[in-house]
C-alpha cells in the first residue's frame, strides 16, 4: 500500500505547476554556495542560503544525479558538489592531498564533456576549471567558505539568474545520457507496485534521508543482501520487484515529505503525513499529531480554533474535503535499512472523529498553565524519565489507537503508573492519560464501568478512588498544620499507599491526628468534616490494589487536589465537597 501511495503522491506533485520536484535522474540537494563565473572565467563565491525563521539554511535545488555517493572513493558530481571537489578547498582540511585529488577528478569529468555539451555557460565552467588553482585560492574566497561552513555548491554565470545545470541544453544532454545508460541486459518483470511490466530497479534510488537515527548518507526501505533473503539468487531489489520508475517516484516523494513541515517526530518514529489530493490538512493536522506550532500568535490561535472544532465533533472547513484519503507513515532506523513502524490510511472525517474522541477522553480539570490539547510528544514524555527510555513500540501503538479509535496500549497505562510511583508526581498530563485509558479501554472490557468525569466525583462507587481523595486531603491537612514544609506524606508514602493501602493508611491517619491538633478550631473543623465525608465511602483498606485500582487512586488524588485549590464562590458549607 505504501509504495503505490507514495508513487501516486509523486505524480500529484509532478502535475502541480506550483511545485518543483525532481524528475528521474535528478535529485533535490541542499545548496549553500554559488560559484559565480565571469565572462573571462574568473570566479567569486556567493551565499546561496535562504532565511527561514531566525536561521540561514541551505536552499533546496533540483540538480542532475542522485545523492552524493557515499564511501571512500572519489565520486565527483555533475555541475554541483562540495567545495573540496568543485574548488579544491575545505575548511580545516586534514587531508589536502585527497582534496586536490577530488578537485582533479571533478575538473577532468567536466572537461571530458566540453565537446559534447553545446552550451556557452557550460563552456565557461570548463574555462574556469582549467584556470583554477587550488593552491592559489584568494583569501576572500576562503573566508567566505569558512563563514558559510559545509554544504554543496552550484555554478552560475555572472549577470544570469539561471544556474548552469538548469540550462535547457545541459538538461537535454543529461536526460539523453540517462536513456543511453539504461542496462538493456536486465530482464523486465512485473512491478509489484504498479502492475506494469518494466525494468526492475536493483537498488532503489535515491536513498531515503531524514529518518532520525538512520545513516546520514541515506538508507533503503527495500533491499536484500544476505543469504537467507536471496532466494534463487535474487539479490538487492530483485526479491521484491519494483520498477525503476516507481522506485524513483516513491523514494523522491518520501524524501520530500521528510524534508517538509509534514514530518514530525513521535517517540523514535519519524512520521510523515499526506493526503491523496491537495488539502490544507497536510499543513494543519501534523500539529495535532505532535509537531511544534509556529511562534506566530495568529497561527497558534487558528490552530487552537481548528482543534476546538474537532474536539466538539465538527469537521473544520479549513482542512478541505472531508472524504479525502489521508496517509500516516512511521519510520525507524534499522542498521543500513529503514523499518516501517506503522502505516495508517483512512478518510479525513474519520480521522477528525477519532481525534475528537481522543481529546474528549483526555479532558480533565487543569490550570491555565497546562496545555489545552496535550500533544503526542507530551504524552510520551511522561512515560519515561528520559526520552531514550520511552518503550520503542509505544509511539506507533498509541498513534494507531488515536487515529483508529481503538483501545489505548496497556503499556501506556502501566508506564504512567510506574513513573508516578518513582517520583510521586501526579501532574495534569499524567492524570489525563489515566482518565483517558480507564474510560476508553473500559468501554471494551467492562461496559458496566461508569466513566470518569473531568473533575471531582464524590458519588463514585470504587473505594480506590476515594482512597486517593483521602490521601490528598490528609496531605492538605499536613500542609496547613506545617506551612512551608519541604516534604509531605506524599513524598514518603504515596507509592506504598497506592499499591498496599492497608500497610500505610492506619499510620498516616494516626499521624493526621497530630496535624489536626495544630490547627485553629475553624480550620480543624473544616478538615475533619472533609476527611469524615471521604472516609464514609471507604469500607476497608485492602492489602493490595491492582493496576486498574491504582489508576483510580491516582485520579482520585488528582481530582481532590484540584478541588482543594479550585476557586469557589461559595465556601459557606465549610468547603465540604458535594
Amino acid at each position: 500500500m505504501i509504495i503505490p501511495a507514495l508513487s501516486a503522491y509523486y505524480e500529484r506533485l509532478a502535475n502541480d505547476d506550483s511545485v518543483v520536484i525532481a524528475q528521474a535522474g535528478f535529485s533535490r540537494q541542499k545548496i549553500a554556495f554559488q560559484v559565480v563565473i565571469s565572462k573571462n572565467g574568473k570566479a567569486t563565491i556567493q551565499d546561496a542560503r535562504e532565511q527561514r525563521g531566525k536561521k540561514l539554511l541551505p536552499r533546496q535545488l533540483v540538480v542532475p544525479g542522485n545523492a552524493k555517493p557515499s564511501g571512500a572513493g572519489i565520486n565527483p558530481c555533475f555541475l554541483w558538489d562540495n567545495t573540496a571537489y568543485a574548488l579544491g578547498y575545505k575548511p580545516d582540511d586534514a587531508k589536502p592531498e585527497r582534496t586536490l585529488e577530488s578537485f582533479n577528478a571533478f575538473r577532468d569529468r567536466h572537461l571530458e564533456l566540453e565537446d559534447q555539451i553545446d552550451d556557452a555557460h557550460f563552456i565557461l565552467v570548463c574555462k574556469f576549471l582549467k584556470s583554477w588553482s587550488p593552491a592559489a585560492i584568494p583569501d576572500s574566497i576562503k573566508s567566505e567558505i569558512d563563514e558559510i561552513g559545509s554544504g554543496f555548491c552550484v555554478f552560475r554565470v555572472e549577470g544570469e539568474t539561471t544556474f548552469v545545470h538548469d540550462r535547457p541544453e545541459v538538461k537535454s544532454w543529461w536526460t539523453s545520457q540517462l536513456r543511453s545508460d539504461t542496462d538493456s541486459s536486465l530482464p523486465d518483470a512485473q512491478c509489484l507496485a504498479s502492475g506494469e511490466v518494466s525494468t526492475i530497479a536493483r537498488l532503489h534510488e535515491p536513498k531515503i534521508k531524514g529518518v532520525s537515527g538512520a545513516q546520514p548518507a541515506g538508507a533503503s526501505i527495500v533491499s536484500f543482501n544476505f543469504d537467507a533473503a536471496e532466494s534463487y539468487g535474487k539479490e538487492q531489489g530483485y526479491n521484491a520487484p519494483v520498477s525503476e520508475k516507481v522506485a524513483f517516484q516513491y523514494s523522491t516523494a518520501l524524501n520530500r515529505l521528510l524534508n517538509s513541515n509534514q514530518r514530525i517526530q513521535i517517540g523514535d518514529a519519524t512520521t510523515v503525513f499526506w493526503t491523496e489530493a491537495p488539502t490544507a490538512a497536510e499543513s494543519w493536522l501534523p500539529f495535532a499529531f505532535g509537531a511544534m506550532p509556529s511562534e506566530d500568535e495568529g497561527t497558534k490561535e487558528q490552530l487552537a480554533a481548528i482543534l476546538r472544532t474537532i474536539r466538539a465533533g465538527g469537521f473544520p472547513g479549513e482542512l478541505g474535503d472531508k472524504t479525502t484519503d489521508f496517509y500516516l507513515l512511521g519510520l525507524s532506523p534499522n542498521a543500513a535499512r529503514i523499518s516501517i513502524r506503522f502505516s495508517i490510511r483512512g478518510k479525513l472525517d474519520e480521522l477528525t472523529k477519532h481525534l475528537s474522541q481522543h481529546f474528549k477522553d483526555l479532558a480533565i480539570d487543569r490550570s491555565e498553565r497546562d496545555p489545552e490539547f496535550p500533544m503526542f510528544w507530551q504524552l510520551l514524555r511522561e512515560t519515561a524519565r528520559e526520552s531514550k527510555d520511552i518503550p520503542p513500540l509505544l509511539s506507533g501503538a498509541l498513534l494507531r489507537s488515536v487515529i483508529t479509535g481503538s483501545p489505548y496500549p496497556r503499556i501506556l497505562f502501566s508506564s504512567i503508573l510506574r513513573r508516578i510511583r518513582a517520583d510521586q508526581r501526579i501532574v495534569y498530563v499524567r492524570a489525563a492519560i489515566i482518565k483517558a485509558f480507564l474510560n476508553r479501554n473500559s468501554r471494551v472490557t467492562n461496559p458496566s464501568f461508569t466513566e470518569m468525569k473531568m473533575s471531582l466525583d464524590p458519588e463514585r462507587k470504587e473505594s480506590a478512588y476515594h482512597m486517593g481523595r483521602l490521601f490528598a486531603q490528609l496531605e492538605k491537612t499536613q500542609e496547613d498544620a506545617q506551612p512551608g514544609i519541604n516534604a509531605t506524606i506524599k513524598d514518603r508514602y504515596f507509592s506504598a499507599a497506592s499499591a498496599t493501602p492497608s500497610s500505610v493508611f492506619p499510620r498516616i491517619i494516626r499521624l493526621n491526628q497530630h496535624h489536626i491538633a495544630k490547627l485553629e478550631k475553624g480550620s480543624r473543623v473544616y478538615h475533619e468534616r472533609r476527611i469524615q465525608e471521604i472516609c464514609s465511602r471507604v469500607d476497608v483498606f485492602p492489602p493490595h490494589l491492582n493496576l486498574h485500582s491504582q489508576g483510580l487512586f491516582a485520579l482520585g488524588y488528582y481530582h481532590q487536589r484540584q478541588d482543594i485549590f479550585a476557586k469557589k464562590s461559595d465556601k459557606s458549607d465549610g468547603g465540604v465537597a458535594s
